[in-house]
Formats: structure tokens, C-alpha cells, sequence
């Protein structure tokens, strides 16, 4: 289900899209929309709702942060040793910003619940 684009991804467009993924939920924590599967959060947005971070392997975020630093940017110190890295809503494309979040999906899921998904 694409996101329609006005200009800059927002949060109803992550919201929409997260939601629909099984076994989501969304929580706020500390001001902060957060999208987890059971205790493992993998999107969380910015209090300001303009940066999201999002799960990502490890040994690619170097690349793809460096392919595209305006849109794309590493956690902070005390994220590095997760598989975690970050974007600017502004600069990403709604097409994008739906395939990052099923990437990160994926990511937490059991690959049977994936799998059946992307089958539909």
C-alpha cells in the first residue's frame, strides 16, 4: 500500500505502512512513535518526526551512508552496536521510505510471517 507523497514522507505515511505489517505495534516511548515486533523496536521517528531510524545490517550501513549522506546518517555512539542507521523523512521518497521499513520488518520477524507477506 504506497504512501501518497505531498512533498515529504510524514509520520501518518510511516504509521500506515508500519501497521499494516504483521505483528506490529506502535508505542510511544519518551515523546518518540515507535514500531516494534514484541520487545525489538525496528523504526522509531525523532520527537520532531523529521529523522527515523530504522533497523539495517551492520557491515552495508557504512555503504549505503556513504552513497547518500544527505539523506542517510549513522546513529549516535551509543546505537553503533545495533543493526541500526538513520534518514532524513525529507529526502527519502515514499517508495523508498516502504521498502526501508519492510527491510527492517523483516529483520525482526520470523522469516515464515516475511515470506507469507511479500507472497501477497
Amino acid at each position: 500500500m504506497p504512501a501518497t507523497f505531498d512533498g515529504v514522507v510524514t509520520v501518518e505515511d510511516v504509521r500506515r505502512i508500519a501497521r499494516a505489517l504483521p505483528r506490529t505495534s506502535e508505542h510511544l516511548i519518551r515523546d518518540r512513535v515507535k514500531f516494534r515486533i514484541g520487545r525489538i523496536v525496528y523504526v522509531a521517528l525523532s520527537r520532531d518526526e523529521t529523522l527515523m531510524g530504522f533497523g539495517f545490517p551492520k557491515e552495508e550501513r557504512a555503504a549505503l551512508v556513504a552513497a547518500e549522506p544527505e539523506k542517510f546518517f549513522l546513529p549516535g555512539p551509543a546505537d553503533m552496536r545495533y543493526r541500526w542507521v538513520c534518514c532524513r523523512l525529507a529526502a527519502v521518497e515514499p517508495a523508498e521510505m516502504r521498502e526501508l521499513l519492510l527491510d527492517a520488518w523483516t529483520m525482526c520477524v520470523p522469516k515464515k510471517v516475511s515470506t507469507e507477506y511479500r507472497a501477497r
